[in-house]
């Protein structure tokens, strides 16, 4: 039986730290799913279109052990659409730490079947956020560091 994991976010963009939280699922699971997540209350840097692209382009060479989607709807129950039943959360620090276990606690109250694994970065991507990132486009900085090789993002100021 194969195992899938969802890796849900806003990926906005990704970034090299979700890539290393990726490869390291994959140790994990048969195939993971990047699930791109709409939030209709929260305006994002890229529209909805440009982050499955940039996750595409970030997760190309992983072969079709990864799947790139978008969804509008609570996580567990994209998970329990798609039969999956263990969610993959990335933390850098014990702030993102106590935020996704709270997340992860409130999941599991509403649906025990599904299992959150979370997954601390590699000390080399800790200082990378997709808010980082950002800055950095809006200012011409250098993205290079904390993005995935060869992805292109969009002209976006």
């Amino acid at each position: 039986m194969r195992t899938i994991a969802l890796f849900p976010g806003s990926f906005d963009p990704f970034t090299a730290g979700h890539l290393n939280i990726l490869r390291r699922a994959l140790t994990m699971f048969d195939e993971v799913v990047v699930a791109v997540g709409i939030n209709q209350d929260k305006r994002g840097f890229f529209t909805n279109e440009q982050k499955i692209d940039i996750c595409r382009q970030a997760t190309a060479e992983l072969g079709d052990r990864v799947r790139v989607i978008s969804y509008d709807c609570l996580t567990i129950d994209i998970c329990r659409q798609l039969g999956i039943r263990h969610i993959v959360r990335g933390i850098r620090n014990m702030m993102d730490f106590d935020n996704e276990k709270a997340i992860a606690d409130a999941n599991r109250r509403l649906a025990p079947e599904i299992e959150t694994i979370i997954i601390p970065t590699a000390q080399e991507f800790a200082h990378i956020s997709s808010s980082a990132v950002r800055d950095l486009l809006r200012h011409r900085g250098d993205t290079r560091e904390f993005l995935p090789e060869g992805i292109t993002l969009p002209d976006v100021i």
